[in-house]
């Protein structure tokens, strides 16, 4: 099996679940802040506002998410790259 220089398949979910609850997180709390500054029965706006902001952390939380999984690539790219280097030289002594 040969290495590859994109991040593995444990992170890729684990990104995904950290999204997913970051927009649940998001959503939760806007909802409850609108809540509880309405006086007056503000269900439409509290969902209203409660799903932007969970829309909101969802992609902050996805940009960190894309930029830490690119970085783990780059440095699986340049572990891989630095192997394959000293297997040649280890092979051009011999």
């Amino acid at each position: 099996m040969t290495a590859t220089s994109s991040p593995s398949r444990t992170a890729r979910v684990l990104a995904v679940l950290a999204i997913l609850l970051s927009g649940l997180c998001g959503g939760f709390i806007g909802y409850r802040v609108t809540i509880l500054q309405c006086s007056e029965g503000c269900t439409t706006l509290a969902g209203f506002v409660g799903l932007l902001s969970a829309v909101g952390c969802a992609i902050g939380v996805a940009i960190v998410a894309v930029l830490a999984l690119r970085a783990s690539g780059e440095w699986n790219a340049k572990q891989v790259h630095q192997s394959d280097q000293s297997d040649n030289l280890k092979h051009r002594s011999t």
